[in-house]
């Protein structure tokens, strides 16, 4: 269920701070969705939003993290880095250490082998940035606490004001970290195909 926007959002960072609420953050241009803001109060809150936003995803959890992801070198045989990506790096890099990459100019380059090229696909381990609106109502919620304590912080001089909001901030951060061991499925038996543990199975040594 989408339980809130960056609109919903900002109002509620407005409110935790004694502002009034605003009515819109974006507008239809020709065509265009452009961001418009009332006063310089809310481009400050709309753009603290957008900063935590990535913060928070930049940690990697369960709905932005994936590993073993393949990419193929386009013709030039270059690994183009997609405009959606925080971190990405090879797949197992620190078992098999058969490259060093890193990001230039967009691309991924071989420190190892000093090159931008690539003959085969790669595997990595990737930190996907989403859209606020496409988020986990759990996350959304941390984020817009963790910005309020921000917002008042850099607009409101009032420490009992912080502090609330920090322990709101802690507990929407706990329910996030339930939210990770839930859907996350964690286990020290690993994922199939490659790293998933076989139990001791009594046939197997019954069939020699």
């Amino acid at each position: 269920m989408t339980t809130e926007t960056d609109l919903s959002s900002v109002n509620s960072i407005l409110g935790a701070i004694g502002q009034a609420p605003i009515s819109r953050i974006y507008v239809n241009n020709h065509d265009k969705t452009e961001l418009i803001y009332t006063n310089p109060e809310v481009a400050i809150i709309h753009n603290i939003l957008m900063e935590v936003n990535k913060d928070v995803q930049n940690e990697g959890w369960v709905f932005n993290r994936e590993d073993a992801y393949s990419i193929t070198p386009d013709i030039n045989s270059h690994i183009v880095i997609p405009q959606n990506v925080l971190s990405m790096d090879v797949h197992e890099n620190s078992v098999y250490r058969t490259t060093d990459l890193v990001r230039r100019e967009g691309k991924m380059y071989d420190k190892l082998h000093h090159t931008f090229e690539f003959d085969n696909p790669l595997s990595f381990d990737i930190v996907w940035r989403f859209n606020y609106e496409d988020l986990p109502s759990v996350f959304q919620r941390y984020i817009t606490l963790r910005a309020s304590g921000r917002a008042a912080v850099q607009l409101v001089t009032n420490p009992q004001l912080v502090q609330l909001l920090g322990t709101q901030e802690a507990q929407a951060r706990a329910a996030c970290m339930e939210y990770e061991c839930n859907q996350g499925d964690h286990t020290f038996f690993g994922m199939p195909p490659n790293t998933a543990y076989r139990s001791y199975q009594p046939y197997r040594a019954l069939a020699r």
